[in-house]
């Protein structure tokens, strides 16, 4: 087994629950903006907004495209002509006010803060990232976060890790491993930059991909025994 020094963790769906925070967020864009927004609309907007961060992590569209056009993209499609940058700032604006934990995810950071040096890799916006964690009490355990918006690239183009492993102080590449629920951002980000990888499969997906991550688990408690943790009782 290597013996880890420095684990990175994706945010989204990883550590905090996304579904619940961007439901939430959805739910109250809507109601201000009054916009009678329908199931088939909420999963609308997803299927698009899933397929246009697939397009940023092949850099084929800019960030702010991707956000300021998303809702606009969407919604034209049930007769709603509104101003995507303006919705999108009040999207953030309640996404930062969301900070559901994935189950374990205080108790497993916690933990693993007392044997490894712990960072964030996001993609997303800076501001919201580190409210977010911040509001979560996860900020102080992590001992960089780094977020695409920061960066200036994103999962998984290589210069990203490059930027994250160029501020790690005394970082092996060899000693590193890379937590996190995407197979197309985190692990192939990962397996690209030449680290191990964790795929993090919380919601049982099966892998048709081309993508083989080094380990995969379905809880996050599972890593006490991958990375051979004794958890501490208090």
């Amino acid at each position: 087994m290597t013996m880890y020094k420095t684990l990175l963790f994706d945010v989204d769906d990883t550590l905090l629950d996304f579904d619940v925070a961007e439901n939430a967020a959805l739910a109250q864009v809507f109601q201000q903006e009054n916009i009678p927004a329908t199931p088939e609309m909420i999963a609308r907007y997803k299927e698009i907004n899933e397929a246009m961060w697939r397009a940023f992590e092949r850099g084929e569209i800019t960030k702010s495209a991707l956000h300021n056009t998303r809702f606009a993209i969407a919604l034209q499609e049930f007769g709603f002509e509104v101003d995507g940058a303006h919705l999108e700032a009040v999207f953030q604006q309640y996404l930062q006010q969301a900070h559901p934990y994935v189950e374990g995810a205080y108790e497993v950071i916690t933990q693993l803060a007392e044997h490894y040096d712990l960072y964030v890799v996001s993609n997303g916006i800076t501001t919201t990232q580190n409210k977010r964690l911040t509001d979560a009490n996860l900020a102080p355990y992590f001992k960089g976060i780094f977020v695409s918006e920061q960066t200036g690239y994103q999962k998984p183009m290589p210069a990203f890790f490059d930027y994250v492993f160029e501020r790690i102080e005394d970082f092996q590449k060899e000693q590193t491993l890379i937590i996190g629920d995407s197979l197309t951002s985190d692990i192939k980000g990962g397996l690209q930059a030449g680290i191990d990888t964790c795929w993090f499969n919380i919601h049982h997906l099966e892998n048709t991909s081309a993508i083989t991550p080094h380990y995969e688990i379905q809880t996050l408690q599972e890593l006490y025994e991958l990375l051979h943790v004794k958890v501490t009782q208090y």
